[in-house]
């Protein structure tokens, strides 16, 4: 598990980058062997299961979500474990993590993600493969609803209409929402999504897991109690910041309360 000092590094680098690359950082930190070109060459829903992995490493099985129930807008707080959003993955997610993909060339982030996936509807068939950490970093960029025409040129290796090549960007919605189908379904932890109840007028609403975000915002909650943690002792006892950290959570909280901050 990363060490109190590793996790501040990381939310200190985070704290101005966007959310593309606060989730690389993330990665860098749960698998902290990797090269970056291994972490670019990844489907995005094994990025994601490792981040659940990192998650309750940090901060344990038992975490909360918020939202608004999409009928009466009532403020949804509803409860899940990380095993739960885990469940798709395979194998099962008490083991080590799975081994990286091969390290991606010098420029290419696409990476090995196994053997395309083929596609048909009507008189279409399309060959695609898996979206990639690199390729949600090469689109970010991209205008405003340009998104995803970007992402499909990337991921679609070959699209045909009978024996016509055509070109990703022309694939028409109902095809493009078919190759969306079909990715989730290859890569289930990339789309994470919880059926919430609301209490008030029983509409159930769904919850997309943000992986990356969720957990940056849980990193970034604990590493602002931290500081103030540090702050308050080094006042205190004139312990430096890697005095403090050395402590336990537990022995931090103790003397937090022997001072009178608790």
């Amino acid at each position: 598990m990363p060490g109190a000092t590793d996790v501040l590094a990381t939310w200190e680098a985070g704290i101005a980058a966007s959310g593309t690359h606060r989730a690389l950082l993330l990665h860098s930190l749960a698998r902290a062997a990797a090269e970056p070109g291994q972490l670019l060459a990844m489907p995005v829903g094994q990025r994601d299961a490792d981040l659940l992995l990192l998650r309750r490493a940090l901060f344990g099985e038992h975490a909360s979500m918020r939202l608004a129930c999409g009928e009466c807008a009532e403020d949804l707080e509803f409860d899940f474990e990380v095993r739960a959003a885990l469940a798709a993955r395979e194998p099962a997610t008490d083991g080590p993590l799975p081994a990286p993909p091969r390290r991606a060339a010098a420029g290419d982030e696409q990476g090995n993600t196994g053997a395309p996936i083929v596609v048909t509807q009507g008189r279409w068939t399309v060959q695609l493969r898996l979206p990639t950490a690199g390729d949600l970093l090469a689109v970010a960029e991209a205008p405003t609803g340009e998104a995803r025409t970007a992402l499909l040129t990337r991921c679609v290796l070959d699209a045909r209409h009978g024996r016509n090549q055509v070109a990703a960007a022309d694939l028409p919605p109902a095809v493009q929402e078919r190759l969306a189908e079909a990715a989730a379904a290859a890569d289930p932890c990339a789309d994470i999504v919880f059926d919430v109840p609301c209490p008030a007028c029983r509409h159930r609403t769904k919850a997309l897991l943000d992986v990356a975000t969720f957990v940056w915002a849980e990193l970034d909650a604990w590493a602002r109690r931290t500081l103030l943690e540090v702050h308050l002792l080094a006042a205190s006892y004139g312990w430096s910041e890697p005095e403090v950290l050395a402590l336990s959570p537990f022995r931090r909280r103790r003397y937090l309360e022997l001072c009178g901050h608790a």
